[in-house]
């Protein structure tokens, strides 16, 4: 531990450089300083050489707990660093001062929640990653962006409400606002779980991903990428290790985004979906919640940053030259962006879980963990869902942008920056599935384990290879889905149709209330029903972006009882 450094949350140094990066006009400070804070920040990480709880201050009767440096933060934390890093070199061309601003002051808050102690820290950091994170949304500027932005908002404040009402009946019950175990039977612990699920994209409560990740700027999906599900990951981690429920539904996330993934045609969005498929490793491993399993979440979590980064960066570059990454618009890139396409391929062998690449010695200690307890339903989900990583992000991915069919397009290479990021990532990836060792020693727990094994190593290939059959021989009868511009319905579907309806009822009984007021009451009641129907119509200020109004109002309510539940408790 050095004496020339505080005790310090590496998120402080970020978040206040952020705030500095939205003053300063010059582009080359600016990006000067979005280079310099994470290595500052990587310092700080490197200072604390043992277990503590540092940074803890006092204010308002409670005691803020800013700093948590144990086995499961520290891993968290500095995959957050390097990530920080990453797509700070990623964005050097970009001019954005809103971007460069927001991006750093989300990744602080992320790690500002991975190292919180405390769950009124924790609530803290949780919104303001929200807060900030959706600024990378609507830097698109376009309508589209907008909406989703909106709608992302209001899912994740929606979030941080459960979260703030959760932790009240928490701390009411038990008088401690510590973050650490919780489980489903604690007050209030279920609320806090779905809060988790929001933020985690569990089934059903997933749609913001796919709606809001592709419509960002091409440096925001790389940024969003990063932080908010892997947090949700942590969170899960250090409150419901061990809780059942996770299994089954970490399985499902495995499972259903391959069927969407594979006919999708916007190559960012399955990468959305295969973000899911990969959180859903993670989320079992949280489930079974051993040493073992746990240690495979942190790595799967640390991993997974580096390669869905990569790819997200490979595409972000495509997208950057070719003003698309729409599979029925591009092919034949290769041949005038082949460094981007080599370090796509390298992401795409890693997600895949090649041997002696990242996603290879991190996946199987989650599949290990899972057989050793038994579990062989969810393990056998979780063998389907690999050999589906491979289809939807092993060979879609790079297949249908850079060969496949040649679309004719010629354009320049990524520029120098975003090379560098990718190689960066791409260096990352081979490094740590050569030596897996130097990843195992970040691991919470000091558990053995030896991911090259003969009996491992053949029945990866066997399945890998089996997939690259499958894939080949319906590309070769025409029964891979084709690649068309289409738009493709979620389950989001339910809730907008419903939406949709509700508010055409509502336009309808507003306006039946409007002939009445009228006729009873004349000129005054005419104004009055005038209001009412620019408020409640379907074209009026509360459906303008469905289905943001609905969920605006309920997250209103919800706030609402949040305050009284704190009134009652106080």
């Amino acid at each position: 531990m050095s004496d020339f450094l505080p005790l310090m949350s590496p998120a402080w140094p970020i978040i206040a450089g952020g705030l500095l990066c939205g003053l300063l006009p010059w582009y080359g400070i600016r990006k000067a300083v979005t280079l310099a804070l994470p290595l500052i920040a990587a310092a700080l990480w490197f200072n604390v050489d043992q277990p503590g709880v540092f940074g803890a201050f006092e204010a308002a009767g409670f005691t803020f707990e800013t700093f948590r440096y144990d086995g499961l933060s520290r891993i968290w934390g500095l995959i957050f660093i390097i990530a920080t890093l990453i797509n700070s070199i990623y964005g050097l061309h970009d001019r954005d001062r809103l971007q460069d601003s927001t991006a750093l002051i989300y990744a602080g808050a992320g790690l500002g929640a991975v190292f919180a102690g405390d769950l009124l820290t924790l609530f803290f950091f949780w919104e303001l990653t929200a807060i900030s994170s959706v600024f990378l949304i609507w830097a698109s500027r376009n309508p589209a962006a907008f909406r989703a932005g909106l709608r992302y908002l209001a899912i994740h404040v929606l979030s941080g409400v459960l979260l703030l009402a959760g932790s009240i009946i928490f701390a009411s019950s038990t008088g401690s606002w510590a973050f650490n175990d919780i489980g489903l039977e604690a007050p209030g612990g279920v609320l806090i779980f779905i809060a988790f699920g929001i933020k985690a994209a569990f089934p059903l409560l997933h749609n913001w991903l796919q709606d809001a990740y592709p419509k960002s700027t091409v440096v925001g999906a790389v940024v969003l990428s990063a932080f908010t599900t892997k947090l949700a990951i942590y969170a899960l981690a250090r409150g419901f290790a061990g809780t059942e429920i996770l299994i089954w539904i970490g399985a499902v996330m495995t499972a259903f985004p391959v069927f969407f993934a594979v006919i999708e045609n916007d190559l960012r969005k399955v990468l959305a979906y295969s973000l899911n498929n990969q959180l859903g490793f993670m989320v079992v491993g949280v489930g079974v919640g051993t040493e073992l399993a746990l240690n495979g979440a942190a790595a799967h979590a640390f991993v997974h940053i580096i390669y869905k980064g990569l790819l997200f960066m490979s595409m972000g570059a495509v997208l950057y030259r070719v003003g698309s990454v729409k599979a029925s618009e591009l092919g034949g890139l290769f041949k005038s962006m082949p460094y981007t396409a080599v370090f796509c391929i390298i992401g795409a062998a890693s997600i895949s879980a090649f041997p002696l690449l990242s996603g290879f010695v991190a996946k199987s200690l989650t599949l290990a963990a899972t057989a050793q307890e038994g579990h062989w339903i969810a393990w056998l989900v979780l063998v389907f869902a690999s050999a589906g990583v491979l289809e939807h992000s092993g060979i879609k991915i790079p297949y249908f942008a850079f060969f496949a069919h040649d679309s004719g397009k010629r354009v320049k290479e990524a520029p120098w920056n975003m090379l560098l990021a990718m190689g960066i990532a791409a260096f990352l990836c081979i490094f740590i599935g050569v030596f897996p060792q130097y990843l195992y020693a970040l691991l919470p727990y000091d558990y053995p384990y030896q991911p090259y094994t003969f009996d491992h190593v053949v029945g990866q290939m066997q399945l890998l290879i089996a997939a690259m059959f499958a894939f080949s021989l319906l590309m070769r009868f025409g029964l891979y889905p084709a690649e068309r511009p289409s738009i493709n319905l979620d389950t989001d579907w339910f809730y907008r149709r419903l939406g949709d309806g509700l508010f055409k009822w509502t336009g309808a009984m507003s306006g039946r209330l409007s002939a009445a007021i009228t006729n009873r009451f004349g000129r005054a009641g005419r104004t009055f029903s005038d209001r009412l129907f620019n408020l409640f119509s379907p074209a009026g200020a509360l459906s303008r972006d469905v289905p943001s109004g609905i969920m605006a109002i309920w997250t209103s309510v919800l706030l609402g009882l949040v305050m009284v539940i704190a009134y009652v408790a106080g």
